[in-house]
């Protein structure tokens, strides 16, 4: 069953710049989809457009419609939606740096009722380990993989039905992100949260995702299940750098024109 569903969604940014030109994708509940694509491709205005945060960048949703739980919601203000259980973990984590682990923890759960707070905590220890022994460590000496844990944490304080993550794996080494990914697979199955992972790092995405949607200018060229996508020469040689031969390919050695034709062909 769809909890989301964007369709043909355009989001013009300042009144004049076009950044989302019709874009469709749905996420199934209890699962996760991904959404992929290079820097610029519309990704993190995706997200945006979903949880509300476009105003606050001069941006809108001009036309189309986001409909969650078979209510449009755009135009909602954002803590309408964060009420209603989208919860967004932004690009770059965005934890408070002064606050302790724990504080950042119980900002998440501000739309929860105080009585939940312990057991949500302890619930977020336990995916999260390596927060417990920290918890009374300020977040801003932390190093960038725990911050992204804290970022991802404070997520799951507000019980969300859906959880948006923007690039949980930017600036993180190959194997802190092998390790989130496996933590946010657990929360999918344990929890039954709902996830939409918007990630430039293609394998570790799919990886964990049974849908994958990929983005180029605003618009989805390319969709399937996610072990379809891995599998798919297009993707291998532009995504993934393999090409037809299993030879790594640099990204930047193929043509602009030639990819778009391969995508939409």
């Amino acid at each position: 069953m769809e909890l989301l569903r964007v369709e043909n969604v355009e989001v013009v940014y300042n009144d004049v710049v076009l950044v989302l030109k019709g874009l469709s994708l749905s996420a199934e509940e209890g699962r996760i989809t991904a959404l992929l694509g290079a820097n610029g491709a519309g990704k993190s205005t995706t997200l945006k457009a979903i949880s509300g945060l476009l105003d606050g960048e001069d941006g809108e949703v001009t036309d189309g419609a986001v409909v969650y739980q078979g209510k449009p919601i755009h135009g909602w203000p954002p803590e309408r939606i964060v009420r209603s259980g989208i919860f967004q973990v932004m690009e770059g984590r965005r934890i408070f740096a002064d606050l302790t682990v724990e504080e950042n923890l119980r900002c998440g759960a501000f739309t929860r009722p105080g009585s939940e707070t312990p057991g949500s905590m302890e619930r977020v220890y336990n995916y999260f380990p390596r927060l417990r022994e920290r918890r009374k460590q300020l977040a801003g000496y932390m190093s960038g993989g725990e911050q992204q844990m804290l970022a991802i944490g404070r997520a799951l304080m507000a019980k969300p039905k859906l959880l948006l993550l923007d690039e949980p794996s930017l600036g993180l080494a190959p194997l802190l992100v092998e390790e989130i990914f496996e933590i946010v697979k657990r929360v999918n199955a344990e929890e039954g949260v709902t996830v939409l992972l918007v990630e430039q790092n293609a394998r570790a995405a799919l990886s964990i995702a049974e849908r994958g949607y990929i983005m180029e200018n605003g618009r989805i060229v390319l969709d399937g299940a996610a072990d379809e996508l891995l599998n798919n020469p297009d993707v291998q040689e532009f995504y993934l750098g393999l090409s037809n031969a299993g030879e790594k390919r640099s990204y930047r050695d193929v043509k602009h024109y030639r990819r778009r034709k391969r995508w939409l062909g």
